[in-house]
């Protein structure tokens, strides 16, 4: 119903409010007497937009619902902070309008993912053409050695290399576990487990271009998908100490390594295409992973009491496994979710 007319010296008062069962968009509460109708707020609730507007007061990231459906299944739906106005205590700003929300009427800044592409190009063209590539049979040997495809002949391989090489291999389960399903994007039809399971072949170089495509907000999940795969393996707190350890161990492998063999690793690094560009791609994923990380932590709604680990992100591997090691878990998430809205109902 449209509101009564406005008349000089007088003031109207609304108060609308929606069936849970004929209402698309969840029921709007109704606006104390003391405060004045906002026309130009009340303009922002298209049903197109009403799913992913969140009130102050929900449940931190679950958009309101009727109670009796989220007794019976919790929807987590994760955003990018940045899209909602969200503060650092899992609060929605009311005086701002969500940027980008999922069917609304907000553009895209394409200027990040253009920056993206540019560098993800410039990168693809320095190791197909400018990397050194002096010693292309050492880097075949040398590739057997590490897949052991080549029997053992007596040569020792250098220890800061074969931890770069293991090492490689754990990132994209770290890359996993914060892509899973905070990274995911419902504004783009390109699905992100294609490229998670090509990085473990071609790392950052693999994943950059899904970077380069990533339109936040996530879809929401249902909570029937973290007990299945990948999301039980991936949210285990056994899988998260695994990892970690593996990690450490890796790193501590090769600080035990003597001068000589560092020497010796940066002269394969001057020569080598395969160890110069399985370097930069170290250090291409530890430079991505703090974004990630701070994009994980805002939607789990946990920036406030974790804010500290972002810094700590920026250190190689261990920063990013010690997030995915202390981090809530969705379980967690949903059950105090749950809770709340069993004790408002």
């Amino acid at each position: 119903k449209s509101h009564p007319q406005l008349k000089p010296g007088k003031m109207a008062w609304a108060s609308v409010s929606c069936s849970p069962i004929s209402c698309p968009f969840p029921s709007l509460t109704t606006m104390p007497k003391s405060q004045p109708l906002n026309p130009a707020r009340t303009s922002r609730l298209h049903p197109s937009r009403a799913t992913g507007f969140l009130r102050r007061g929900d449940p931190p990231g679950l958009p309101s619902a009727p109670h009796g459906l989220l007794r019976r299944r919790a929807r987590l739906l994760f955003r990018r902070s940045s899209a909602t106005g969200e503060g650092p205590d899992g609060t929605t700003s009311e005086d701002e309008e969500p940027a980008a929300e999922v069917g609304g009427e907000g553009g895209y800044d394409w200027t990040t993912s253009a920056l993206l592409f540019a560098l993800w190009g410039a990168l693809m063209y320095y190791a197909f053409q400018l990397a050194p590539n002096q010693t292309p049979s050492r880097d075949m040997y040398f590739l057997q050695k590490l897949l052991y495809l080549k029997a053992d002949d007596g040569f020792r391989m250098n220890q800061v290399l074969v931890a770069l090489w293991n090492i490689m291999g754990l990132w994209p389960l770290v890359y996993s576990m914060l892509l899973l399903p905070s990274g995911r994007s419902s504004r783009s039809k390109v699905p992100v487990w294609p490229f998670l399971v090509l990085s473990f072949f071609g790392g950052a170089y693999v994943l950059i271009p899904y970077f380069v495509l990533w339109k936040p907000p996530p879809p929401a999940f249902e909570e029937e998908e973290i007990g299945s795969w990948p999301l039980n393996f991936l949210e285990s707190k056994i899988t998260a100490g695994i990892l970690t350890a593996a990690g450490l161990g890796l790193i501590i492998y090769a600080g035990l390594a003597t001068g000589d063999e560092w020497m010796e690793f940066y002269q394969y690094f001057r020569e080598s295409k395969l160890i110069h560009v399985t370097s930069l791609d170290f250090l291409l994923l530890s430079a991505f992973s703090a974004f990630w990380v701070y994009n994980d932590m805002t939607a789990r709604k946990w920036f406030e009491r974790g804010s500290w680990l972002v810094p700590v992100a920026l250190i190689p591997f261990i920063g990013p496994a010690l997030y995915l090691l202390l981090r809530p878990q969705l379980s967690a998430i949903v059950a105090s979710i749950t809770s709340t809205v069993v004790d408002e109902d």
